[in-house]
This record gives C-alpha cells, structure tokens and sequence, in this order.
C-alpha cells in the first residue's frame, strides 16, 4: 500500500493548507454568512458545531477524499462484520455488537443471543441489589458497591457514574478504586460497613497486579469485619473471562459475568463491565445508554462521509493533528457531572491511536494521537485558557455542552461556554484592545502602552458538541460519537486501534523492578540508583 503521506489526496491536502495559511477565521466566517448552516450537523440529542475549525468547504470535500482513498467504508464493514481487525491480537472488535439486539456475527456465529442474556442479567441483578434483595453474609442488604478495576475496567463506568448522579438510588452507594496506591481503597473502606459491602472485582484475564492487590486487601478487609474468610464469597461479583481465577480466589461461577474476547478493555462500558454503572443509574438508565450508543452507531454505519458525524470529527482531528501542527486536544465539557470525560477520553484516544508502526509495520510517517486532556468548565477558564488566547500553540478544544433549564447559574455556565468558543476564534486586535482602554477612559500614553499586552490573535480551532440534557441516551450517544472517531483515525492512519503493546511493556517493567520476576533487577543505572535510595528512605527512623 503507498504511504499515507505519499498518496494523492494526502498531498492535495498540503498544497490547500498552504493555499490557506494567513487565512483567519474571522474572514472565512465573513465570507461564509451560512458558515454555521454548512457546517453543523443534528443526530438525536447532539448538535455537533464545526463552523470553528479552520477549514472551508474545499477542505472537507479534500479530507472526505481521504477516508475515501484510505477504504474508510471497508474499515466499517469489517468492523460490522465481526472480522478480526485487530490483527495483531487476531480479535474481531465488535462492541458495537453489545448495544444491539440481533444483526452482528464473530467467526461466522451470531452473538447476539449471548448478549441479550447477559445484560439482561446485568440489568436483573444491578435491579435486585438497588431494591435490596442481595443480602450480604450476614443477611444484610447491599447498600454500598465498590468496583476494583482499572483502565477500560474502571474508566468508562466511573466518569458515566459520576455523569448521570441524578439517576442514583438514594439507598445505594457505588465507588471505583483503581489505584494501586492504598490511600484510594482506604478512603472508601473508610467508609464502608462490610455487612452492606459488595465487592465487584473486573478483570478480563484477572491478571492485572493493580486490580489483584486491590482485590486481596478487600478480601483481607471482608474476612476481618465478618469474621470468616468463608463468609467473603456472599461479597463480591467477578466480571471477567478467568473463571478459574475467581473460584480460586473465592468467587463462585454463579457470580462471574464472562466478557467476550472480542471486546476490548477500553470499549467494554456496554458490556458486563458496566454492571456497578448499571447499580448506580438502574437498569433502565442502562439500557438508555446503550439505546444512545446504538443510534450512533447505526448513524455511523450508515451515513455519507461528508455527513457522518464520527468520520467527521475524525477527519478535523487528522486536519489538525497533521496538518495545523496541534500537539494536543483540549476537551472541556462545560458540566461538572462530566468532569472526568476528558480522563475517560485519554484512554480511549492514546491507548487506542499512540502508535508509530501501521497494520503491516511500517512507520506512519506522519504524527497520530494528539495528546488529550481538560478539565471542567469554568475552573479552566482561570486555570489554563490563558495559553488558549496568548499563547504560542495551536490548541483545538472540544467543547461538550449540556445545555440544562433556565436556572440562572445554568445559564451562566452554558453563555461561557459559547463566550470561550467565540473568543477563541475571533480574538482581539490591537487596535480593539486599544479602542478599549481608551473606553474605559484610560490616557493615550497608557493605552498605546497596554495594547500589545491584550492582544489575542483569535484562530484557535474548535468544536461544540451542544445537548439538550445529560441524560443516559445523550451520554450513549457522546461516547459512541468519539469511540467511532478514534476508529475512522485509525482506520486512516493505518493503524491498528485495539491493541495496546506499549501499556504491556510497563506492566513487565514494574513486575521486574518489584522484584517478582527472576532476576529482577534494575534494567539502568539511574533506576537502581533510585531502588537504593527508596531502601534507605524506608530504613530512616519515622
């Protein structure tokens, strides 16, 4: 296959950014009074703004030429027909497959039958323990779930969670501890009564040392409170595809939930590793997000490129990315409930698009994932947008916005968000700055001198995603919105998005500088400088 940076609309694409370069935003909004109507798009609950990023319609229709010369619709229906993308893993990625009823296959066998019957025994059990008919040891109810996970086994069901609080039972706590570090599972055992305590311990291979330590210092907790090691089994569910490993570690078979192979940690929120999000939200909140998710999906699958909403999003990512020369995606939903979006979506883009070698192993040739982050608006308005305004970087935003009622602090919130966007793009120039100082009666002298000092030069590329409410169906939609985005990149890059080799190489590294691998010594110098030094910190009198 030609080179990603060799092939024609590639190269096209190079000559329309030059063709571009010293064109503002502000002139393409003045030569395009219809800007906002060619580029927005409506699917269900979301309106997806693009009229902010720096492109014209020659460059959509110029991106559009490049999923179309990469096979981007191949990708899709492959993806669709269960095959195995992940080549590398030899996995088929089809969690497309747990938002649906029927219509999807793996190796030619039709799983949707399994699907149905798992979640409908997610949604069962989440049910039975928000109405407190799972008792405890001690014949107790439930009244506090904690999930032991970590990565796509923690992220995606605690920042839905914390999304849609609304949706909580009023009687029933849920917690995530991922961290290895004991003061996360210390400050929830804090507060915790292990009579009403329900562990859920999730972990595709049960393999996972941060999970596994978690696990043991539960069950150590557990038996110390109940007084029995036999009374620990009454106290955890499993999810995971380690049936052995949980009976080994007290679990029985009738409280594992299995995952499927072709499921991957960071796309399994749908899947039986939603079960503590399916206690916090209920089950048919549950089933709302996958229905959300779905419709995405289906839109995803079915839609024109020029009119998909995931491929899109896609396409301005690899425009700015590779293009622009954006390092970084700011993503700043304007929603406390979604404060850990931006952490959710570190995963899902760097696991999934940090690669450096396409399908075949060949170089990329060109840069992939940008480097995600954010935080919540409007803390970052006073944090770190002044490097949005002044800066010297090209930082594309995303930003995610809940529109809510009328209440006024609501509004507030909603009218900084479309402040920020419309700053960012249009900035300030030093004749306004200084037509401003000169309004506020500041002198001539003053005025000249200030007027450098705030001027933003405006041109920063965004995107609004804009909802009606937080809801579980709209929530299903976001994350199925940018799950589809990071493929359509991938898929253009020529990477493969479903494995994670790198991640790998860390976990090995910890194992031998913790000293459970044969020769497990430091690799470097430096590290066992640093092994010596934590020794000697340890032995000093406290």
């Amino acid at each position: 296959m030609t080179a990603l940076t060799q092939t024609q609309p590639w190269q096209a694409l190079v000559r329309h950014r030059d063709a571009l370069v010293g064109k503002h935003l502000r002139e393409l909004f003045a030569q395009d009074p219809a800007r906002f109507d060619r580029f927005s798009l409506q699917l269900g609950d979301l309106l997806f703004d693009y009229s902010k990023q720096r492109v014209t319609a020659e460059t959509m229709s110029l991106l559009v030429q490049l999923a179309e010369a990469r096979n981007l619709s191949d990708g899709l229906k492959r993806m669709a027909a269960g095959e195995r993308i992940n080549s590398t893993e030899q996995r088929a990625a089809l969690h497309m497959a747990l938002r649906a009823d029927s219509g999807y296959t793996v190796d030619g066998a039709d799983v949707s039958r399994g699907v149905r019957e798992t979640r409908d025994r997610v949604c069962d059990t989440a049910e039975r323990i928000r109405n407190g008919q799972v008792l405890g040891a001690k014949g107790k109810p439930i009244r506090h779930v904690i999930n032991l996970g970590i990565g796509g086994s923690d992220l995606g069901p605690r920042m839905a969670s914390r999304a849609l609080y609304r949706y909580a039972h009023p009687g029933l706590r849920v917690d995530y501890v991922a961290n290895v570090d004991p003061a996360e599972l210390g400050a929830v055992l804090a507060r915790a009564n292990a009579d009403e305590t329900l562990f859920v311990l999730s972990s595709k291979t049960l393999t996972t040392i941060e999970t596994l330590t978690n696990a043991r210092s539960a069950r150590a907790w557990l038996a110390t409170h109940l007084g029995s090691q036999a009374a620990v089994g009454s106290h955890f569910f499993a999810v995971s595809n380690n049936l052995k490993g949980a009976a080994e570690f007290g679990i029985p078979a009738e409280r594992c939930f299995e995952l499927p192979e072709w499921v991957g940690g960071r796309y399994s929120m749908w899947s039986a590793i939603g079960l503590p999000l399916a206690c916090a939200i209920g089950a048919n909140g549950f089933r709302a997000l996958l229905a959300g998710a779905h419709q995405m999906d289906e839109h995803f699958l079915k839609a024109p490129f020029g009119q998909n909403m995931p491929v899109i999003m896609g396409l301005l990512g690899i425009w700015n990315t590779d293009f622009l020369g954006a390092e970084s995606l700011a993503v700043l939903p304007y929603s406390h409930a979604l404060g850990e979006l931006p952490l959710y979506l570190q995963q899902l883009e760097m696991e999934s698009n940090g690669k450096r070698v396409t399908r075949e192993g060949a170089p990329v040739g060109c840069n992939t994932s940008p480097i995600v982050w954010g935080s919540s608006g409007t803390v970052g308005q006073h944090a770190f947008h002044q490097l949005f305004y002044q800066g010297t970087r090209v930082t594309p935003v995303d930003f995610v916005v809940p529109v809510g009622g009328s209440d006024p602090a609501q509004q507030t919130l909603v009218s900084n968000a479309l402040a920020q966007s419309a700053a960012l793009m249009l900035g300030k120039t030093e004749d306004e700055a200084y037509a401003d100082l000169k309004s506020r009666g500041i002198d001539e002298a003053q005025a000249r001198r200030l007027a450098p000092h705030m001027v933003c030069p405006g041109n920063q590329p965004s995107t609004t995603v804009m909802l009606p409410d937080l809801t579980p169906h709209a929530l299903g939609q976001l994350i199925a919105l940018y799950e589809h985005k990071v493929f359509a990149q991938g898929w253009i890059w020529g990477i493969n998005s479903f494995d994670q080799y790198g991640v790998e190489l860390g976990k090995q590294m910890a194992r031998a500088v913790g000293g459970s691998e044969p020769g497990g010594a430091a690799a470097d110098v430096s590290t066992a400088g640093l092994m010596r030094a934590v020794a000697a910190l340890r032995a000093r009198p406290s």
